[in-house]
């Protein structure tokens, strides 16, 4: 009686689909009150066949997905909780991401190849010469996003050059492509039996293929990549009943919300305001700010892009965002490839025992430079090295990068907006280490502010999905939005000290650049690399 009268008290209950560069959750939230009722998590596997190269199996991804569903249910259950309660499903997911499938069989045609892979860099390199004084941001005024290897477009554009399979099926019209947000929404809503071919407006931003101010896929950008408009999914908006889930425990629900992981995070920290802004701490970092419904262009290096659309007859929201490469990917850097430390709490531990990298900067640029930079030629380095420093010096160094980075982008947006952030909202996985809150606050001489509820990327993408028409169990009212707990990091160091080690990581990052070019590999290299996954191949990815 007890269990069937708190089942009652719940209400109804709002799932997201979480899937991230090194992980995938699902997570079940209570409509209401915001709380987080259950989840489970599941690592994904990252392959690097080259260098630079950063792929993901479609199909393991896909089965991520499922397994934290079923885990969830189960761990719902024995909490008593009735699953028949969940009434919609988001989905968020590492953006620009691409993948290829066949619609007649099911099965992706390639790896998922990751935003942060390198393998089509000269196919910008290409491209930006071919554009009018060999200027990157020639797309700008449509897309808003410079000419870059992370966006979807080139990404496709290297698999339509370099992978028969995926060439045969775009001539034979069975190719599909999409960010993993399709690929999921097209699987779970029946695949090839008659699954829903989707995206929204905030991961359709992201592909360099969309103008983001008739919100719309371009038919001169598609020209310009040549890339066929009927391999593209549907452009819908953020929140809206794209289709039912078609298998397991939870068959019948409708998937009615759907954001790029950035974009969930700030709907989820609640920056629904112009001039409000967060930062997320995953294996990349990204600030974005609400610039309300006008794209403003940057002129620092700043990406404009959708913030979101929450309905489909509800106006569109842009935002100004800061994109770093490498975050929480550097703790994995330092774990699996250094083997320095065991678990991202040690590197905690080591970088406390010392309070300082004395002397040592570390810019982590392992697929170049992003924002402000947006320079594909850097390399890590670490510089200042003396036989004094340890690993526990580096460690500190690690963690400083990530904040050095950080203050990089909010500079460029306090330039570009000209009103200073006075606070900086955070959250993502790597908000969990106090000791890099507290780095932060430090570097950006600004207090940060960390929600007592990390997830907010999954609230984000539920609070979507529970207020989609059709759905309308989650009200976006600001009086109806439950207040979030908080911790607040204040700065503790004089802003003399801040600004000197910030002027020595800027020192640092002009070393970095540069590094790499794309001139022919000298043989002895070649044949170190031969390894060579796809088969023949012509010059790396060059547009036809």
């Amino acid at each position: 009686m007890a269990a069937s009268s708190h089942r009652i008290m719940l209400g109804p209950l709002v799932a997201a689909i979480d899937q991230g560069t090194s992980s995938t959750r699902f997570l079940v939230f209570n409509s209401k009150t915001s709380e987080l009722l259950s989840h489970h998590q599941v690592e994904i596997k990252q392959s690097f066949p080259k260098e630079g190269w950063v792929e993901e199996d479609p199909k393991e991804i896909l089965q991520s997905v499922y397994e934290c569903m079923e885990r969830t249910c189960e761990k719902l259950t024995q909490l008593n909780i009735d699953i028949s309660n969940i009434k919609a499903i988001g989905v968020t997911n590492q953006r620009e991401t691409t993948i290829v499938w066949d619609k007649e069989t099911g099965e992706p045609l390639y790896n998922a190849i990751v935003w942060l892979d390198l393998r089509t860099q000269s196919t910008v390199e290409h491209l930006i010469n071919k554009t009018p004084g060999r200027n990157k941001n020639h797309l700008k005024h449509k897309t808003g996003l410079p000419i870059s290897t992370y966006f979807s477009a080139v990404k496709l554009r290297w698999l339509m050059d370099n992978v028969d399979e995926v060439r045969e099926a775009v001539v034979s019209h069975r190719a599909m492509f999409g960010t993993v947000d399709s690929w999921l929404i097209w699987c779970l809503t029946g695949g090839k039996s008659g699954g829903v071919h989707c995206t929204d407006v905030t991961n359709a931003s992201r592909t360099m293929l969309f103008n983001i101010h008739t919100m719309d896929w371009d038919p001169e950008l598609c020209k310009y990549f040549g890339i066929p408009m009927e391999v593209l999914p549907r452009v819908r908006s953020s929140s809206e009943i794209y289709g039912l889930m078609k298998s397991g425990a939870l068959s019948g629900i409708p998937i009615s919300g759907c954001l790029g992981d950035q974009s969930a995070a700030l709907v989820g920290q609640m920056c629904f305001q112009d001039g409000q802004a967060k930062n997320t701490y995953g294996t990349g970092c990204f600030l974005l700010r609400n610039t309300g419904s006008k794209p403003v262009m940057s002129d620092h290096g700043l990406l404009t892009t959708v913030a979101y659309k929450l309905g489909r007859d509800k106006p569109a929201c842009y935002a100004l965002e800061g994109s770093v490469a490498i975050a929480g990917a550097v703790v994995r850097w330092l774990q699996d490839n250094l083997g320095i430390i065991g678990s991202s709490e040690e590197l905690e531990k080591l970088a406390a025992s010392v309070g300082t990298s004395y002397g040592c900067y570390f810019v982590p640029a392992f697929s170049g430079l992003y924002a402000p930079y947006w320079e594909p030629s850097a390399r890590g380095i670490i510089c200042g090295l003396t036989q004094f420093t340890n690993k526990s010096h580096l460690a500190f160094a690690a963690l400083e990068a990530v904040c050095f980075q950080t203050r990089e982008i909010m500079d460029a947006m306090n330039q570009d907006s000209g009103i200073p952030l006075t606070q900086l909202q955070v959250d993502g996985g790597m908000t969990s280490n106090r000791l890099l809150m507290q780095l932060q606050a430090d570097i950006l001489c600004i207090p940060v502010v960390k929600p007592s509820m990390p997830e907010t990327t999954a609230l984000g993408a539920a609070m979507a999905a529970g207020a989609a028409e059709g759905v309308s169990v989650w009200s976006l009212n600001p009086e109806d939005l439950s207040e979030v707990t908080s911790e607040k990091f204040e700065p503790q160091i004089n802003t003399e000290e801040s600004e000197f080690r910030y002027a020595r990581w800027k020192k640092a990052v002009q070393k970095s650049m540069n590094w790499e070019t794309t001139e022919p590999v000298p043989s002895f290299l070649a044949r170190k690399n031969s390894k060579n996954p796809v088969g023949k191949e012509k010059p790396q990815g060059e547009p036809q």
